[in-house]
């Protein structure tokens, strides 16, 4: 009975501890569920943060010298689309440069949008342009020609140079249009010749660069001479020409021809011929630009953009500008085409770069060799206002 009663205690005891055994073994560890992969931050949107920084800024000062109409719905439209308070200013491509060298390094505008290229290169030689900024729609140029190759500025337009004429009046004086550069130098058509003014305006630079690359520099200036006593006045703008020809004041204008069809489209004018010259023309590039020491050089990146996209370039047509456009997701002004102002027919051998560093010596010989001929330099005739 012992016996049985010791070996059931035993029994009892063994497994006690075979239970304490398997109770003291570590639970197993769960599996961990796999960690979710964290999507990558967007990249920020360049174009986003400009906005906000220009926006941040309030305020943009810009200096215009295309036609008003154009330069009031272009600054008007990037007020509205940017909530950016929008002042400009109407002025010859003459008179931005001798604003912005008084000033010397503290501008009291922020972008000059419009006018002629040669004005702005010699901006830019004198240091007082800001090529620190490279627009993302400058990727929309059509041709390398249409931006300063230094980033000084970027074209938005082309316009040819030529003749515009009033019919009638040539009728009554029984009177061929001319139809060459050297058709003007014809003693028939002396006092009838209007030109624009080469120290106030872009246009005539650009008459002195081609007819000095046409001919050499010492023909050239004598043309120019020759020209010269055919010409009755010097306006102050580069359009004063063709605002004069459909009323007959002026019967021959020299100018963008753009310009005339400015006259014949929106002003009903219809006496007013288009005349691209046989022996060669050249082009005018309306650039905009960045003032160096802008004030607000955020709000004057951003219209940079907004001046090389078609939300600018589109304006001018329905403003009374019909230049051709330079960007590649513009549409064209219908008129420009109707016209055939086709931007092709400029005269292959015209050297641009040449342009660049030769035109204010040009201008200055130009302007001592007509003086040195006796001819009237005064302001009656060379207008200044």
């Amino acid at each position: 009975m012992k016996k049985t009663l010791s070996l059931m205690l035993a029994m009892v005891m063994i497994l006690a501890l075979a239970a304490c055994g398997q109770s003291a073994a570590p639970a197993a560890a769960p599996t961990p569920a796999p960690a979710k992969e964290e999507a990558p931050a967007a990249p920020a949107d360049p174009m986003e943060e400009l906005i906000a920084a220009a926006k941040a800024e309030g305020e943009l000062v810009v200096y215009g010298s295309c036609e008003e109409e154009y330069l009031a719905a272009a600054c008007q439209n990037f007020e509205k689309l940017y909530g950016i308070k929008t002042t400009y200013q109407r002025l010859s491509t003459g008179e931005v440069p001798a604003k912005i060298e008084e000033e010397n390094g503290k501008p009291s505008a922020d972008v000059w949008f419009g006018g002629t290229n040669n004005p702005y290169d010699g901006l830019a030689a004198k240091g007082f342009l800001d090529n620190s900024y490279v627009p993302m729609n400058a990727s929309h140029l059509t041709k390398d020609i249409y931006k300063d190759p230094n980033g000084y500025w970027y074209g938005i337009y082309t316009g040819l140079l030529g003749f515009m004429v009033n019919t009638d009046e040539l009728t009554r004086m029984n009177l061929e249009a001319p139809q060459s550069w050297d058709d003007l130098l014809k003693p028939e058509y002396k006092g009838l010749i209007w030109l624009s003014n080469y120290q106030t305006a872009g246009t005539p630079k650009l008459v002195a660069n081609l007819m000095i690359q046409l001919k050499g520099h010492d023909e050239g200036i004598k043309y120019l001479c020759d020209l010269d006593k055919n010409v009755q006045v010097y306006t102050k703008s580069g359009s004063g020409p063709s605002k004069n020809v459909g009323t007959g004041e002026c019967v021959i204008g020299i100018g963008f021809l753009h310009d005339g069809i400015t006259q014949i489209v929106d002003n009903g004018y219809e006496n007013v011929k288009l005349v691209v010259p046989s022996d060669g023309t050249a082009c005018e590039i309306g650039p905009v630009a960045i003032f160096k020491g802008a004030a607000h050089p955020n709000a004057a990146h951003l219209f940079m953009e907004y001046a090389l996209s078609p939300d600018c370039v589109e304006l001018a047509a329905q403003h009374g500008s019909y230049q051709f456009l330079v960007i590649d997701n513009a549409q064209q002004p219908q008129a420009a085409k109707d016209f055939g102002l086709d931007p092709g027919l400029v005269w292959d051998g015209y050297d641009f770069a040449k342009a660049v560093s030769d035109t204010e010596q040009n201008v200055k010989d130009v302007m001592e060799a007509i003086a040195a001929s006796g001819a009237d330099t005064g302001e009656d005739r060379f207008k200044t206002s």
